[in-house]
């Protein structure tokens, strides 16, 4: 296999076959990465190939320092913010007090499989959706994404909370519950 560093100067020189080796070497995986942020497999294709498009254009600014497929990743999730934020609004919250709730089977969340916990992921609102993407799998602080989404850092506190919340609520429909106390899986 050809070195990234070798495939990104043939790209950037502008040749066709480097930029279809680069495209190809990461398009499964970043598919996979839109499709996370979108709401179905058109959307992902879209972003995706709007993402592509920056990278090719964003080539010459990429120093080699750190990871290449993690700048291709972050250039497909902000390419997936800036769609959100063109589509979806998010409603502020001053109060993260309201949205506080110590649940008993918080710990319930790793008892899931990760696809079936992707999928009640999808259920929530774009808004809850996106926060909780952004702070669960990326690993943004809250500042980060009061930042890309512009919305201030509470509405980011409670948007969060209010996912947990729905998303335990969510998984607690999968097991009997008495009391906080698990009986039996279903």
């Amino acid at each position: 296999m050809e070195p990234i560093e070798k495939i990104v100067k043939a790209c950037i020189k502008g040749k066709p076959s480097a930029q279809e080796r680069l495209y190809k070497m990461f398009a499964d995986k970043m598919f996979g990465v839109c499709l996370i942020y979108t709401k179905d497999y058109d959307a992902a294709k879209d972003v995706m190939q709007e993402g592509f498009v920056k990278v090719f254009n964003k080539l010459d600014t990429f120093k080699f320092k750190g990871s290449f497929e993690g700048w291709v990743r972050r250039i497909m999730v902000n390419t997936a913010l800036e769609r959100y934020r063109k589509n979806y609004y998010l409603y502020p919250i001053n109060d993260i007090e309201d949205y506080k709730n110590d649940i008993a089977y918080d710990d319930v969340i790793g008892m899931i499989s990760a696809n079936d916990l992707l999928k009640l992921i999808k259920e929530l609102s774009p808004q809850y959706q996106m926060v909780f993407k952004l702070f669960a799998i990326e690993g943004y602080s809250h500042k980060e994404i009061a930042k890309k989404l512009e919305i201030s850092e509470g509405t980011s506190k409670s948007n969060l909370s209010r996912a947990r919340k729905i998303l335990q609520e969510k998984v607690k429909k999968y097991f009997d519950w008495d009391d906080g106390k698990l009986l039996a899986s279903k």
